[in-house]
């Protein structure tokens, strides 16, 4: 009794003095610029310009701002909710979050002692002087304890912890993925609808073209080459309209797998031209994005969790101290358990220091540092990136505007110049081939319109996706 009170002593003074080897965690040292390279000056759109109004800035970053903040339309922000529900990349990540979370409680345990319960019965015989009965019943409870006193299991822990953190942001990195890539292909399906929609007004007036040439060179006033060249008009739109319709099917069904449905049609909201959005864009700071991506602050929490790792590592070099103890009883009847001479207890403790493992244990310990050391560079390339993502994208956007813009005048003055071509055509000023030449220009930079609206929409979504929004709920 005396020993087991001495080793329990000692047991509580070391518990105080406990360590945790290893490194304690510090965010590296990063290079964070004092704006994004990018940014432009306010811009102006012409008043002939057809656009939505567009939401108000406020001094809260894009990338703070909620999704359906950001994204107005109706329909989309249905579709992006039941995205958000259904999404089978979401559903996974939520299973790993889950495993992630096991891990942790699985790795904490190991900072408690085992209790385990143990009854046996045993057949004891002695020839020829065995007087008693053959059979020992026993019953008893055994407790094993290593003391964490280097701070083994607790680096572990913290390990899974962080873990169960960048499992978390990595969640978050698919909301934000999945929120860009339903409003990216929604924007595409309605721009591909406003193409379509082009192509059958351009194709009605080319069959009206086709008509009045037709009869023009059935009454001897033109030549053939202008009913061939009025059919060209309208082959060409027919070839459009059934690319267009290809690509509205396909961009439904990408969709629909997005929204963790089977392929089917996916609803439409307002057109491409009435899509509310900010003509300047509140990026903030750019140290916020450190705090504000998930894929920053999942590498992160990799690092930590490798960082921690490297104290498991380091432990292995010291020894380790466990403690057993046990209680029970053993009788030959089960009416005399816990009686008098039949009750067995035991406490002891043993210390255990690696002599020679060959290497292994030292091999462990700077593989624990490379790997720490590689995920803190994954983690600064990361950083690097997220301001990459940030400037390409305001440059993109912003070009993209000022492009769009550029096309809308294009097209205008197009549009005018086909128009006069068709009165002089049926006025007998000009010949057909001027009208052929006008309605393709007119055709083209209709088409090359609607890809504009496109492409600065989807700078748009991108911007706010490289600035991390999109994950708020």
């Amino acid at each position: 009794m005396m020993r087991a009170r001495t080793l329990a002593g000692v047991v509580l003074l070391l518990l105080p003095v406990a360590c945790k080897l290893g490194p304690n965690y510090k965010r590296p040292a990063l290079t964070v610029p004092d704006q994004y390279r990018g940014t432009a000056p306010p811009l102006t759109t012409p008043t002939s310009q057809p656009s939505a109004q567009p939401p108000q800035p406020d001094q809260t970053s894009f990338g703070d701002m909620k999704w359906w903040a950001v994204l107005q339309d109706e329909t989309l922000q249905s579709l992006i909710k039941e995205a958000l529900t259904n999404n089978y990349d979401i559903r996974i990540a939520a299973a790993r979050i889950a495993e992630a979370n096991a891990n942790v409680g699985i790795t904490r345990a190991n900072q408690f002692p085992t209790v385990g319960g143990v009854a046996g019965i045993q057949n004891e015989q002695s020839t020829p002087l065995f007087t008693g009965s053959p059979w020992v019943d026993t019953l008893g409870l055994q407790m094993n304890y290593i003391v964490d006193f280097w701070g083994q299991y607790r680096r572990a822990t913290e390990a899974a912890r962080a873990n169960l953190l960048a499992s978390q942001y990595a969640q978050d990195v698919v909301r934000t993925t999945l929120v860009s890539e339903v409003a990216s292909g929604y924007f595409q399906l309605r721009a591909f609808d406003a193409q379509l929609d082009a192509s059958n007004l351009t194709l009605k007036a080319d069959k009206e073209m086709v008509r009045i040439n037709t009869i023009k060179f059935k009454g001897g006033e033109s030549a053939i080459t202008d009913v061939l060249q009025a059919e060209l008009l309208q082959q060409q739109a027919e070839a459009e309209i059934i690319f267009l319709k290809q690509g509205i099917e396909q961009s439904e069904n990408q969709i629909s797998i997005l929204l963790g449905r089977n392929p089917g049609p996916i609803l439409r909201g307002l057109s491409l031209m009435q899509q509310p959005h900010m003509p300047e864009i509140p990026a903030g700071l750019p140290s916020a994005i450190l705090e504000r991506r998930p894929d920053v602050r999942q590498a992160e929490q990799n690092l930590v969790a490798f960082n921690a790792n490297v104290g498991v590592a380091k432990a292995a070099f010291f020894p380790q101290i466990s403690l057993t103890g046990a209680f029970g009883a053993s009788s030959t009847a089960l009416t005399s358990f816990l009686q008098g001479p039949a009750t067995f207890w035991s406490v002891g403790g043993q210390l255990a220091q690696p002599i020679f493992e060959g290497g292994r244990i030292r091999s462990g310990y700077r593989l624990a540092w490379a790997q720490r050391d590689e995920a803190e560079l994954q983690y600064k390339q990361t950083v690097q990136q997220a301001f990459g993502d940030v400037s390409n994208s305001l440059v993109g956007y912003y070009q993209s505007r000022q492009y769009r813009m550029k096309i809308q005048e294009q097209t205008d003055t197009y549009k005018q110049t086909a128009d006069l071509a068709n009165i002089r055509f049926l006025g007998g000023y000009t010949a057909f081939l001027e009208v052929l030449v006008t309605q393709q220009q007119y055709f083209t930079s209709e088409i090359n319109l609607d890809q504009a609206w496109l492409t600065e929409l989807q700078n748009y979504v991108q911007l706010y996706q490289a600035l991390g929004g999109g994950w708020q709920q």
